[in-house]
């Protein structure tokens, strides 16, 4: 699978030599924290965000279309990004359903946890309305504020778990994951996939100097799929599972200009 994954990347930054001349590059790095909206805990509660978050890198490469002199306003303000990389997420219960008078339903859900790792590949279309390309590529220091848009194929691998044993007994596992969902036995699976997200973001390029960029950027990607952290209770009986898996990823990463 990751063999594919990776040829797949590759063919999408094949660029042929004779299209070079017209043609602008960057390759770089991202990183940063994870922060995961999952069923695990209490959506829309500070403890289940920070609790239930993770780790992501990745590898980018820009494409644009300004390498020559001024050109028209698509090639001087819009960038192709093509991207791999990869995120690892840990997840437990937080909020008010583990919260107050102890009970046997919370300690179950205590004892629960989860982990995901996510290899994804895709590309966005980055845009600033804001400052041409050529400007900002000219001036050392200064700022290129974007927005961005884009497509994801992620494989994924979770894992659901309980410190009092196997999930799937009565005596380990909350009676609402019992229940079969979405075509699966339980509201809970260990399993690897793949699915499709849809990403949007909005950061900065700051001109290091001629030749290097740092990026800061926040990003919010929503995968077409409940299944991502391994739990998915079944919608007609619990309202409250009414969205799919989705995270937000704060990078800081950095950008080096290719020559030809």
């Amino acid at each position: 699978m990751f063999k594919q994954i990776a040829l797949t990347f590759f063919a999408i930054l094949g660029i042929t030599t004779t299209t070079n001349a017209q043609l602008a590059h960057e390759i770089g790095v991202i990183f940063g924290p994870v922060t995961f909206q999952s069923d695990y805990g209490q959506r829309h509660d500070f403890s289940t965000n920070v609790g239930n978050a993770g780790f992501g890198i990745g590898v980018i490469h820009y494409l644009n279309f300004s390498s020559g002199s001024y050109g028209g306003y698509f090639n001087e303000h819009f960038k192709i990004r093509s991207e791999i990389s990869f995120n690892k997420l840990n997840f437990q219960h937080f909020g008010k359903w583990i919260e107050g008078k102890p009970s046997v339903t919370k300690e179950k859900l205590k004892a629960m946890s989860g982990k995901t790792t996510l290899l994804n590949i895709g590309s966005q279309l980055e845009f600033s309305p804001f400052i041409p390309i050529h400007d900002f590529e000219n001036h050392v220091g200064s700022l290129y504020p974007y927005f961005t848009l884009g497509v994801m194929a992620s494989y994924y691998n979770t894992e659901a778990n309980s410190s009092l044993g196997p999930l799937g007994l009565v005596s380990t596992t909350p009676d609402k994951y019992l229940i079969p969902s979405d075509g699966h036995q339980y509201g809970f699976s260990t399993e690897s996939g793949v699915t499709i997200s849809a990403l949007l973001g909005v950061g900065v390029h700051y001109k290091l100097n001629e030749m290097n960029d740092l990026i800061f950027e926040v990003r919010y990607q929503a995968f077409n799929s409940d299944w991502i952290d391994g739990l998915n209770t079944n919608r007609d009986l619990y309202k409250e599972n009414k969205s799919n898996d989705s995270q937000v990823w704060f990078n800081l990463g950095y950008s080096h200009y290719l020559e030809f």
